[in-house]
């Protein structure tokens, strides 16, 4: 992990000040104004993490995110209008990994950057083969990768996170506040939806059973149910 991140962003200003603070912090920064340029970079494979505004000249930044999740698995952090509930949502329903809200504090985004970058660099440090199954579900860590009945499951960055931390605790109540910080890396704030979307995918991938295999426990968390 070289900490190569792709900064999509059209407001020439805020770009260039994004740009600038993160590379006094270790980062390489490669730019594009628009989603066209941002997506051919993307998948030049010169980039760790992407960084993506909703609102770009060609092509809205979802459906940059639409197409790079067809051929690309990079994290990406969604640059949104503060309070825009419904683009947020949409973000991870596409697939985005996490959000902030503009104007940004180029502080949080380093520390965002940093906590996603550190999870993915942490599991691809785990030892080969050193894979765990939990029922019809087997945890591939060296790959970062979880298969369903042998078929693997197409998720982000986070969303393996969050499966990951309920997969070790299978059984057991996690609490909202652990589970925000062991998998996305920092605090849960109020009125902060980023870890229910992230559930509600993973529902999705999993199959939408009743009872959902990833269960509410009503004011602390969640828990897995292991399915055979």
């Amino acid at each position: 992990m070289q900490n190569r991140v792709l900064l999509i962003e059209d407001d020439d200003e805020l770009r260039m000040l994004l740009a600038r603070y993160l590379v006094t912090q270790g980062f390489t920064v490669r730019e594009a104004a628009n989603g066209q340029d941002g997506l051919a970079l993307a998948r030049s494979e010169s980039c760790d993490i992407v960084v993506l505004d909703i609102m770009l000249p060609d092509i809205n930044g979802l459906d940059v995110l639409r197409q790079l999740r067809v051929s690309a698995h990079l994290p990406v952090i969604l640059l949104t209008a503060h309070g825009d509930e419904t683009d947020r949502i949409v973000g991870f329903e596409v697939g985005a990994d996490d959000y902030i809200a503009k104007p940004c504090n180029p502080r949080e985004l380093v520390a965002r950057l940093h906590a996603l970058l550190r999870r993915i660099a942490w599991d691809q440090k785990a030892e080969p083969n050193d894979s765990r199954s939990y029922g019809d579900l087997r945890l591939e860590p060296d790959h970062r990768r979880v298969r369903q009945n042998g078929t693997p499951l197409d998720l982000t960055a986070t969303e393996y996170e969050v499966l990951q931390v309920l997969l070790a605790h299978a059984g057991r109540v996690v609490r909202k506040t652990d589970l925000m910080q062991w998998a996305l890396g920092r605090r849960l704030e109020t009125y902060d939806r980023t870890l229910d979307m992230h559930i509600s995918n993973l529902r999705k991938k999993l199959g939408n059973e009743e009872p959902p295999r990833i269960e509410t426990v009503r004011g602390l968390g969640y828990s897995y149910r292991v399915v055979p």
